[in-house]
């Protein structure tokens, strides 16, 4: 008899943290504030829901991490503690993309959680990647199969950038998903973001750990599955912040600019 798959997810890339523990009847399942607490808290949650469940580190098939996009000190957290616990208990990871793990929240909130059955679609996931840019990535959903397909991996850049990028891609039944329509509306307003399929519908999904415990029996099928060691976190953009000689260059090229219109 094959042992029932059981799963030990969290997500930490955005100020949300979000841990969650199952298998394929029931699951247990933490959300609070994230953020910079995240790597206090992540621990401790983790305890508490296998003690809720009564399950113990050999019952475990493997864990799901959200390696990225997003917060760079998330996902130092989050592939950390992978690394450490799996390391721990003689156990594998199964990294994930973090706009996957989006586009299956959309999929989730548009199709099941209200009883209506999917059908092969795409999703334009953008998310928040301050410093004026998104993260943005392109998946397919086959009903047939059950599973997700990339189309376009994750990219950042200026939304307008983005956007373009999205339209070019010319996807079937189309719908956009994240939170990077609220700081760069311009380019992706809500309602009048089009395709030359037409108008396109947006929803305000995220990634969490029951998205991604839900991706977790198919990659595990799959042999997404990885030695703790090789769990790495997946940044995209290498620069988090300007250094101290960029920041005092840029002021003195604005003081530049205003001293030479008032010349």
């Amino acid at each position: 008899m094959n042992k029932p798959l059981k799963f030990l997810a969290f997500e930490t890339s955005t100020e949300m943290l979000s841990v969650a523990l199952g298998d394929a009847s029931q699951t247990w399942h933490h959300q609070g504030v994230g953020g910079a607490n995240a790597s206090a808290q992540l621990i401790p949650v983790i305890h508490d829901l296998l003690a809720k469940a009564q399950w113990q580190w050999p019952d475990l098939t493997a864990l799901i991490v959200g390696k990225g996009p997003g917060s760079f000190t998330g996902l130092r957290t989050a592939c950390s503690v992978a690394q450490g616990l799996a390391l721990g208990a003689n156990l594998t990871v199964i990294p994930v993309d973090t706009l996957l793990a989006v586009a299956e929240d959309a999929r989730w909130q548009k199709y099941e959680s209200v009883g209506q059955k999917a059908e092969n679609f795409s999703v334009g996931v953008v998310m928040d990647a301050r410093m004026g840019e998104v993260y943005m990535g392109a998946y397919t959903w086959s009903l047939e199969a059950r599973s997700w397909q990339t189309v376009l991996a994750p990219q950042v850049g200026a939304p307008e950038k983005m956007a373009q990028l999205l339209r070019g891609l010319s996807l079937p039944k189309l719908m956009l998903a994240g939170n990077g329509f609220e700081v760069s509306k311009d380019c992706f307003p809500l309602q009048v973001f089009h395709t030359e399929q037409g108008p396109v519908r947006c929803e305000p999904a995220m990634p969490n750990a029951l998205a991604l415990l839900r991706l977790a029996p198919a990659l595990w099928m799959t042999g997404q599955a990885v030695a703790p060691e090789l769990v790495q976190p997946l940044y995209i953009r290498d620069k988090v912040a300007q250094t101290t000689l960029e920041r005092e260059a840029l002021q003195l090229a604005k003081a530049a600019a205003v001293f030479k219109k008032g010349v």
